[in-house]
């Protein structure tokens, strides 16, 4: 039996980020990760778009969050030589029908406490974009694009230059909230392990109901419903016409098929939103069905007409635990600490979808300071 400070559970991004902020707390941090590296499923199937913070409830933790975090991503990047590039962003109205919800994006944006931000006309955005055509669009400035992996190397970093530590190939299998509050783990993988830690933060993303679940002594009605939901990707094979990432009005579930660019100026689309009416993560097949690329083509003609027949391939895809379903408004975040359960020294992080790589060290202060307490 391993006696141990604090245990993260889960080397995604946000993970990654709780882990390193409470090690520089002052923290004993050990990481579980159930794959062989770091941020293998949801933080590395995404956009790696830093997102501003104006589409959100003002009350939301998604706001308070991804405008938090986005100022301290950027200011983290900046102190640690990630690389990224603020592109900006237009958000576009498509048809007159559409420019109330610019409208009303660019209010709620303001509304949100986001820099940045400008209402234009079809005139004056297509100025700015020229193969672009739509009605209306909303600029963000303080939207960007990102070298994700090399954000959660610094933030590995961070962690051992601090004392803490990651086991890999080490997947949670029960564990047991015990009668003094400490938490018993089990961990298997090829050196199954047993540790009691005073300290648990399940970051475990498309994993974190699991573990949550097999946790004895946790009252399963506190558990959040939830579902999955896919998003495939495809890369354009044109030369790239776009100098900013350019998105439609939202969709259900999602922001709808968007341009975004790598740092290399690559133009790619996506995701799109397909609701898998499953929890079961293991279930899910992440490739691409190229038949889905004709949606693809009907939506980003929506807003570039002059896109070529032939000229997308499939990419990659991913998946995000969503707290709500089909019909429903989108569900906020979840960080459910002793507040909420009334266990000191436990936080279960739920539903941390998009903007959560964007958020993630703002999320991780909350983490900590709900362990402080």
């Amino acid at each position: 039996m391993i006696d141990v400070d604090t245990v993260v559970i889960g080397a995604g991004a946000v993970g990654l980020a709780c882990a390193a902020t409470l090690a520089r707390g002052g923290a004993d941090v050990l990481v579980l990760e159930a794959a062989g590296a770091i941020g293998t499923l949801t933080s590395s199937r995404n956009s790696e778009v830093v997102h501003a913070g104006l589409y959100y409830p003002t009350d939301s933790l998604r706001r308070q969050h991804c405008v938090a975090g986005r100022r301290k991503l950027y200011a983290w990047m900046d102190a640690h030589g990630v690389a990224y590039r603020k592109t900006g962003k237009l958000i576009v109205a498509a048809s007159d029908a559409q420019i109330s919800k610019m409208e009303g994006l660019h209010a709620q944006g303001l509304r949100n406490d986001v820099e940045g931000l400008s209402f234009l006309t079809g005139a004056e955005a297509m100025a700015m974009e020229p193969h672009l055509v739509c009605k209306a669009a909303v600029l963000s400035a303080e939207t960007g694009v990102f070298d994700s992996h090399g954000y959660m190397l610094s933030l590995q970093g961070e962690l051992e230059d601090h004392g803490g530590a990651i086991a890999f190939n080490t997947p949670v299998t029960t564990s047991e909230i015990l009668a003094d509050g400490r938490i018993r783990i089990e961990a298997g993988g090829a050196e199954p392990m047993a540790l009691v830690a005073r300290k648990v933060v399940n970051s475990a993303g498309l994993y974190a109901h699991r573990v949550a679940n097999g946790m004895s002594g946790y009252d399963p009605a506190l558990l959040p419903a939830f579902t999955l939901a896919k998003g495939s990707y495809f890369s354009c094979q044109t030369k790239p016409v776009f100098q900013r990432l350019i998105y439609p009005a939202p969709v259900e579930g999602g922001l709808g098929v968007h341009v975004t660019l790598d740092l290399g100026g690559r133009m790619r689309f996506g995701p799109d939103v397909e609701w898998l009416n499953t929890d079961d993560p293991d279930t899910v097949d992440y490739r691409v069905d190229i038949r889905r690329a004709d949606s693809f083509y009907a939506a980003v003609r929506e807003y570039w007409p002059q896109l070529p027949d032939g000229a997308i391939a499939a990419d990659y895809s991913g998946c995000r635990p969503k707290l709500s379903f089909p019909g429903q408004p989108a569900a906020d975040f979840r960080i459910d600490g002793p507040a909420h359960h009334g266990h000191s020294g436990l936080v279960h992080l739920f539903g941390i979808e998009s903007p959560g790589l964007t958020s993630s060290l703002s999320i991780a202060e909350a983490v900590a300071a709900a362990l402080a307490h």
